[in-house]
């Protein structure tokens, strides 16, 4: 019998939604459990050492940080995600840290306090992903026909943007024909497209709104 699976949530947490879309492509059963990070209750803090979700309970065994789940998940699931070649997989896992340094960056963008710090993060933001056009296949997934771990990886980067574009066109993604396919064809990705409720869109307008930040300001006028 199974060791029953629960995955401890964030409604926004993007990675979440990465061990979301990897569970649901490779047809794994699991409870989800969603947490308010704001108001941690105590029995997550006693399996969550850095307080961060998601957390993978296996069982009595709590699994934590969203890389090790997803390759505990490749260990031990049918219908791997990863390349088979080693180098190629090699090279994957550290597109993955790099889809990790956007997600930063990410939160440096909705974060930043002045236009000052606000254009630097987009600078920032623009040239990683310049980076990423050079390298993506798009055709139609990162690596060409095989959905991989760096797809799921980037789904949720991408679903920030479908708020961010609804604020202004800040240019981070212009002129990058390949990542506008890909884009694409990761939201029409039912793991991708499923991996959070059909609230997102307005609970990140309202996390952003409560950022008091450079982008609150935007959004306000934009709405307005």
């Amino acid at each position: 019998m199974a060791v029953p699976l629960k995955l401890i949530s964030h409604k926004l947490c993007p990675y979440v939604q990465r061990a979301v879309i990897a569970l649901t492509e490779k047809g794994v059963a699991f409870e989800r459990i969603d947490i308010d990070l704001a108001n941690k209750p105590d029995w997550f803090l006693a399996i969550s050492p850095l307080g961060k979700t998601p957390v993978l309970q296996v069982g009595d065994t709590a699994i934590f940080e969203s890389a090790v789940i997803l390759e505990y998940l490749e260990e031990t699931q049918a219908k791997p995600l990863h390349p088979a070649d080693p180098l190629v997989r090699a090279e994957h896992r550290g597109w993955i840290e790099f889809g990790s340094a956007v997600l930063n960056d990410i939160a440096g963008f909705y974060a930043a306090k002045d236009e000052a710090s606000f254009k630097a993060r987009t600078a920032q933001l623009e040239q990683k992903f310049a980076r990423l056009e050079a390298r993506v296949a798009a055709s139609p997934w990162f690596d060409g026909e095989n959905f991989s771990l760096v797809d799921a990886v980037f789904g949720p980067v991408f679903r920030y943007f479908d708020v961010f574009d609804q604020i202004a066109d800040f240019g981070i993604l212009s002129g990058k024909p390949k990542l506008a396919r890909w884009r694409k064809n990761l939201a029409a990705r039912p793991s991708v497209r499923t991996a959070v409720s059909a609230h997102y869109p307005a609970l990140l307008r309202d996390f952003i709104d409560r950022r008091n930040s450079w982008l609150s300001g935007l959004q306000a006028r934009a709405a307005a």
